[in-house]
């Protein structure tokens, strides 16, 4: 089993950044690809962020690319989320998951181990 604890999350106002940890404990991190999702009041679950375990290459959805920045670190067996230049629109719950099954690294389906979320609101 596989682990994962997230933190970082807050109250934050437009324009300002956070920072999200994604904490693995257990099974080989380095292994695994690793996303972010969040999902929003009374929406789906959507992938937002994905780094890949062997080259470290990234991807992102449209609505965070050129804000949001996933990085891994697996001396520490984290990721990272760095949120700038937030918008009421990314107030959500946000998991990083374990991809574990192929598939397209923003379909949830393809992730069997899951954090238990962390709550971002962006507010003035």
């Amino acid at each position: 089993q596989l682990q994962l604890v997230e933190s970082g999350g807050g109250v934050v106002q437009p324009g300002r950044s956070l920072r999200l940890s994604c904490a693995a404990s257990g099974l080989a991190f380095e292994g695994y690809p690793i996303g972010w999702f969040r999902q929003a009041p009374g929406r789906g679950r959507e992938g937002i962020a994905h780094i890949d375990s062997d080259d470290g290459s990234t991807d992102y959805a449209t609505s965070v690319k050129g804000r949001f920045t996933i990085s891994r670190d697996n001396a520490k067996s984290t990721v990272y989320l760095q949120m700038n230049d937030l918008k009421p629109e990314d107030t959500a719950v946000y998991y990083c998951a374990a991809k574990t099954w192929g598939g397209a690294w923003y379909q949830d389906g393809a992730y069997d181990y899951w954090g238990q979320g962390t709550r971002v609101v962006v507010s003035s």
